[in-house]
């Protein structure tokens, strides 16, 4: 089947990016997201985030009329759902936006159509998504029987890095797993339009796995270096200098400690693991527990360096959940900043953030927050707390090392 016309569903942070680069190879595509104020964006031409490289590719998608942004799905060859996955209070997956998406798109079905789901998802979310589709539409199959006309489903993981989207989608190898093996095959053809990495073709439920592994692996090995920082502070040791000093064995490379995890990715995906296998995933439960309590550690330790002082004012330096970008989706550092100003009213929080012209709506609402630059930052604050190692803060780092300073990230430790 050639695939001339796709709709990808969500225009967010992979779905965009996707969007874009098909348009980019010829392809002609339809971009679905809910939000009215992203499809004007988009159908200007313009980015509603802030990712390397991506404006250009949706300004030249959008002026050669390869690329137009909607409200509803529209008839296609293929479809590729890219929505949130996140998770409840409880930690159980919240499919909502898969299932909203699934019957969205289902009265646009003839037969034939390929649909992809992108979105991270706990294992069996692919099958789910066609059984919610043909709730819809009887009259479609998944193979064949009874003479109903077939719609192939497939699921294939997005694996890109925040900053490196544009770069990453064209050179990371990429897993497609089908519910059946002409799905995955033909899953693989579309994104051969683009993807120059290898593409491996396996079953849905374990393509959905897979990319849940990769992020619990990472998960697991950031919670041993968080967990190391309490050891190391119980110990009255410099974390820093001891992994340095460990990581000179041949066969140890520890990363590095920092405030928690945040982002869509590694904060979220272990949980979908425990949820789908309570008993046996104890190891990953309990790196998910530890990085998740390190944001209340940070919070105690602002709060230790405030005592004393009766209107204490506290500089967080980066809100971002990662350096160099603008994307705060799970940020230990917001989170760190909302409960301290939340809980201390009579504290003053500096928020320092280079990549944001304004506040998120959660500290925004907050009448002791204040987004600042670094100079206002370092003139005012009691204390200082570095939450996020943005290459903009190197330049500040040399004078707050004889400030009362909190450093969840390191930079300080060479310049002391």
């Amino acid at each position: 089947m050639g695939i001339s016309t796709v709709g990808v569903i969500g225009l967010g942070y992979i779905g965009l990016p996707t969007a874009a680069i098909l348009a980019a190879n010829g392809v002609a595509v339809t971009g679905v997201d809910v939000s009215p104020t992203t499809v004007t964006a988009v159908n200007r031409g313009e980015v509603p985030f802030v990712e390397p490289d991506l404006a250009g590719y949706v300004a030249e998608g959008v002026s050669s009329g390869k690329l137009r942004a909607v409200a509803a799905p529209e008839p296609a060859d293929a479809y590729i759902v890219a929505v949130p996955t996140p998770f409840m209070a409880d930690h159980k997956p919240d499919l909502s936006y898969i299932r909203s998406a699934a019957e969205a798109l289902a009265p646009t079905l003839r037969g034939g159509e390929l649909v992809i789901l992108e979105s991270t998802s706990p294992p069996g979310t692919t099958r789910r998504m066609a059984d919610w589709i043909l709730a819809e539409r009887p009259d479609l199959s998944l193979d064949g029987s009874d003479g109903r006309p077939v719609i192939y489903v497939a699921h294939c993981p997005e694996r890109v890095l925040p900053g490196r989207v544009m770069v990453e989608l064209v050179t990371n190898d990429r897993i497609v797993g089908g519910i059946t093996p002409e799905a995955a095959k033909q899953a693989r053809d579309l994104y051969q339009v683009f993807c120059q990495g290898e593409i491996l073709l396996t079953d849905a439920v374990t393509a959905e796995t897979a990319k849940l592994v990769e992020n619990s692996f990472r998960d697991v090995n950031i919670a041993f270096a968080n967990e190391l920082s309490l050891v190391a502070d119980r110990l009255d040791i410099d974390v820093w200098e001891l992994i340095r000093l460990a990581n000179h064995h041949p066969r140890v490379n520890i990363l590095q400690p920092g405030p928690g995890v945040g982002g869509h990715c590694i904060a979220v995906d272990p949980w979908f693991i425990v949820d789908a296998a309570p008993e046996e995933a104890r190891l990953i439960r309990t790196a998910r527990e530890v990085n998740d309590s390190k944001p209340r550690w940070v919070l105690h330790k602002v709060l230790d360096a405030v005592a004393g002082i009766e209107a204490p004012v506290v500089a967080a330096y980066g809100l971002a959940f990662k350096p160099n970008i603008d994307d705060l989706r799970e940020s230990p550092a917001v989170g760190i900043v909302r409960e301290l100003a939340r809980t201390f009213p009579h504290t003053t929080v500096l928020a320092v953030e280079p990549h944001i012209d304004e506040l998120p709506a959660e500290l925004a609402e907050l009448p002791n927050v204040r987004l600042v630059d670094a100079e206002e930052a370092l003139a005012s604050a009691d204390v200082h707390t570095l939450l996020v190692d943005h290459a903009a803060f190197r330049a500040v780092v040399g004078r707050l090392v004889a400030k009362n300073v909190i450093d969840t990230r390191g930079m300080t430790a060479g310049a002391r």
